[in-house]
């Protein structure tokens, strides 16, 4: 099933915030399209246009409000947990380690219960938020007018924009990459991965003692140069540069051709192997890493311009209450 298929926030109970957002957007076009003050394009100034803005004002902060508190669950169970053990001061250890247990899994599954914000659940948050941030790109361009300048009211339109595309570029990737890490990693996980790597290495090590310098400075080289994660380039790209396991895989092949007339050829062969599987598992943790990286590198963009949209619409609203 694709995943466009399958239900997720973007269908939360029965699409409903998809179908605030319509109603909201079409009555916003349809009074911008239809409000005519003295034959001029409605914008910030005009009533239409304070109505807009005040309305996309509202949106910003609703907005804000998820991501400041979605981190910051009610403590009722904290207290509730606390209560009984006061209630109980001599369980046994064992009743201890299980309401524990209870603890942790009631905080995991707290935050889908209808009792998180406003008898919401934090997935319907999360779906108001998307729908709310595609309806606030409409509002606030209409609270525009199309006039733009060289001021702090279209800085903060331009704040908007970039806040807006990466937010729905996190939503397309959080949406996307789990499943292709799935895939990836199948049962595995990173660390088990390296310890993969590491245990082949060993293995290759100690396969080639008996083998000539050439082959072992080549595996010395893939098990010491070898890196997952390791810098920028390599977290964004899913790559090494000159990555030393592939050019020992290669040049393992080479040396076969040289000792194919002796009895170390079995030797290289399995050295082949085993460098194969760890050139195998080496792409996997690549990819594992660059699609983690790449879902976690989008909030580096999406927060620190919230915060900054939120400092300049302070500053927009002071001058127009303040100026104009």
């Amino acid at each position: 099933m694709d995943w466009m298929q399958r239900p997720t926030v973007l269908t939360y109970a029965d699409n409903r915030y998809f179908k605030v957002s319509s109603v909201i957007i079409s009555v916003a076009i349809f009074a911008f399209v239809l409000f005519d003050p003295d034959g001029r394009v409605p914008f910030g100034g005009t009533a239409l246009g304070y109505t807009l803005g005040i309305s996309s004002a509202t949106i910003v902060v609703i907005l804000f409000y998820y991501g400041l508190f979605k981190r910051r669950p009610p403590k009722q169970l904290e207290r509730r947990a606390a209560s009984r053990q006061t209630d109980h001061p001599t369980q046994t250890a064992e009743s201890s380690a299980s309401a524990a247990n209870q603890k942790t899994r009631g905080r995991r599954s707290f935050r889908s219960r209808m009792t998180w914000r406003y008898h919401v659940t934090l997935e319907g948050w999360l779906s108001a938020h998307i729908y709310l941030g595609g309806t606030l790109l409409v509002l606030a361009t209409l609270h525009t007018g199309f006039r733009f300048s060289w001021s702090v009211h279209t800085l903060s339109y331009a704040l908007l924009m970039i806040v807006s595309i990466s937010g729905y570029y996190g939503l397309y990737i959080y949406t996307l990459y789990p499943r292709i890490m799935t895939q990836i990693l199948g049962a595995d996980t990173l660390s088990g991965i390296i310890k993969q790597i590491a245990e082949l290495d060993e293995m290759a090590r100690i396969r080639a003692l008996d083998m000539p310098d050439d082959v072992n400075e080549l595996l010395l080289k893939s098990r010491q140069e070898t890196h997952i994660g390791s810098n920028l380039y390599q977290m964004l790209t899913g790559e090494q540069l000159n990555c030393p396991t592939t050019y020992a895989a290669k040049q393992i092949q080479v040396l076969g051709a040289k000792y194919v007339k002796n009895d170390q050829i079995k030797i290289i062969s399995e050295l082949y192997a085993l460098i194969l599987r760890k050139k195998t598992l080496v792409n996997r943790a690549h990819i594992a890493v660059m699609l983690k990286a790449r879902m976690d590198a989008w909030l580096y963009l999406h927060v620190p311009f919230s915060v900054a949209l939120m400092a300049s619409l302070s500053v927009h609203v002071l001058a127009i209450l303040l100026y104009w």
